[in-house]
This record gives structure tokens, C-alpha cells and sequence, in this order.
């Protein structure tokens, strides 16, 4: 289980951002957040993957609360893509930062094989989007958090990121956490939908 303990977070001292959030999150399923703009759901989705320190509470990983030595076994993908992969790399250099990613993944994605060998900017945000997600499949990965990553994307290509992505948690028995404003969105991939205001 990957659980928030009383967490809360401010910045410089000021204003809290948000304050004693309690949430849950089993392996295996899907959990769907929705939250008014700017009222710290990415805040949150960083601390929980382990990019900032909150200012009070904690993070516990299936009862651990230790460092963990090598991967941090909850991974984020974000909304933009462009901003998570060095834009000097091609894609095969971004995907080699991730060891034993299983060729399954990459066909169930869609990656093609001629995409390796371009950088970023050669192609599409979805494209990209698709590699974002294919490194956070990494073997000791135990749970991904989701932020808007389709927000950007047609309803087609939204659609197949979704259905690629689900395929790959449930059949690796990964917890999610999607966080999204488009509330019918959730509501198609969710087990259960929480509101992060009522936290």
C-alpha cells in the first residue's frame, strides 16, 4: 500500500498549501483524483514519487518508510513529456536509462522502432508521451502517478494511451493514481474517484 500520512506542504514559510492529507493507494488498482486548479495535486504527486520533501507527514511504500537504494518504486509521469526527457538524446538514450524494459511494453505502447533513433523534438507529443510512460516501467516500479498525462491529446490518441497503460498496470499488479480535471475521464478508467479538496 502506498499511503500519505498527515502530509502537508508550504512554500518559503508562507501560506500552507495544503495541510494534513490522509490517502491511500493498493497495489493493483486504479484510483482517479480530481481537485480545483492550483490547490496542490501536483504538489502532492511530487512528494509522493519523492521530488520534494513535504513539510510535515510522511510517505509510507508497502510499510516501508527507509530510502530506497536504487529506483524509487513510485514513478511519475507528467503532463508534458518534453519537459520530463533530455532534449539532446534521442529516444534510444532515454529508453537505455531503464534497465530491462521488457519488449512487451514497447509493443503495447505502440513505440515504433524507427521513433529510437529521433530526439524529441522529431516527434509528436503523444509519440513522446508514450515513451514518458514506457520509463516508468521500470522492474521495481510498484506504483505510477498519472498527472493529466493525456490533458493535451485528441480523444483517439487519449483513448490509446489509456487502454495501453491499464493493460500494463493490471498485468503487473501496479497501483495507479490518475489525477484529471475531465471528471468522465476517471470515470471510464477508475476503480474508485476521490476528491483531493475533501482530503
Amino acid at each position: 500500500m502506498l499511503k500519505c500520512k498527515n502530509i502537508s506542504f508550504q512554500y518559503n514559510r508562507s501560506t500552507w498549501l495544503f495541510r494534513n492529507v490522509n490517502f491511500a493507494l493498493e497495489r493493483g488498482e486504479i484510483v482517479g483524483m480530481f481537485g480545483k486548479s492550483g490547490s496542490g495535486k501536483t504538489t502532492l504527486a511530487k512528494i509522493m514519487a519523492n521530488y520534494l520533501s513535504p513539510a510535515e507527514g510522511e510517505v509510507i511504500i508497502d510499510g516501508e518508510k527507509s530510502v530506497f537504494p536504487k529506483v524509487y518504486p513510485v514513478q511519475l509521469i507528467w503532463q508534458h513529456p518534453e519537459q520530463a526527457i533530455n532534449p539532446k538524446w534521442k529516444l534510444s538514450e532515454t529508453i537505455e536509462e531503464v534497465e530491462e524494459l521488457d519488449k512487451e511494453i514497447i509493443d503495447i505502447l505502440g513505440i515504433k522502432r524507427e521513433w529510437f533513433n529521433r530526439r524529441p523534438h522529431e516527434l509528436s507529443g503523444g509519440e513522446l508521451q508514450r515513451f514518458c510512460i514506457a520509463r516508468a516501467f521500470h522492474p521495481d516500479t510498484r506504483y505510477i502517478i498519472a498527472d493529466e498525462i493525456t490533458s493535451m491529446f485528441d480523444a483517439i490518441t487519449q483513448a490509446q494511451i489509456w487502454h495501453a497503460l491499464i493493460r500494463l498496470v493490471k498485468e503487473r499488479n501496479i497501483g495507479v493514481l490518475a489525477i484529471s480535471h475531465h471528471i468522465s475521464l476517471l470515470e471510464r478508467i477508475s476503480d474508485r474517484i476521490i476528491d483531493f479538496n475533501q482530503l
